[in-house]
């Protein structure tokens, strides 16, 4: 322990040892309240610099949950179809462009260039997963969708990926 430190009411080995990921979940809906919970103690994550970019989009509608479930959007990979089509929420992790790993001037900080950006978003996408299973949600981080096709729509914001 270091000064100041108190013991933790959340046994973080635990909940790391305890955390999986998720692919059938409940046909029930996530209070609105829980997942802003949730994005709130994920703003803790580190970041590099402490540029903090990640962003959350929530997506909630079940119409729009059933459009991303499709082959066209989860880039043919079948398994991920029916795991979207499950969920009772989406939450698409976005990052600034440009910020992490970036000097003001606009030139990288350090050889690693832009990869600090995923660095960040794979910190923040583990931190969020840590306190939605705190709170007793079930989360699984994806990778294999089309990108391009899903921004389609879902809205993200200028300046963001």
């Amino acid at each position: 322990m270091y000064i100041g430190q108190e013991k933790k009411t959340m046994d973080l080995i635990k909940g790391i040892q305890e955390r999986r990921s998720i692919r059938k979940f409940k046909d029930m809906p996530v209070p609105r309240e829980v997942i802003e919970a949730v994005v709130a103690a994920a703003s803790f994550a580190p970041s590099w610099k402490n540029t903090q970019t990640a962003r959350y989009i929530v997506v909630e509608k079940k119409e729009l949950i059933q459009t991303i479930a499709s082959d066209a959007y989860m880039a043919g990979f079948s398994y991920n179809v029916k795991t979207v089509a499950g969920a009772p929420a989406l939450v698409i992790l976005t990052t600034v462009k440009g910020r992490s790993g970036y000097e003001r001037d606009g030139s990288f900080s350090t050889p690693k260039g832009d990869r600090w950006e995923a660095f960040d978003a794979g910190i923040a996408a583990q931190t969020f997963c840590l306190a939605a299973h705190e709170k007793g949600l079930g989360t699984v981080i994806m990778g294999i969708f089309d990108e391009s096709k899903v921004s389609e729509v879902i809205p993200v914001p200028e300046g963001q990926k």
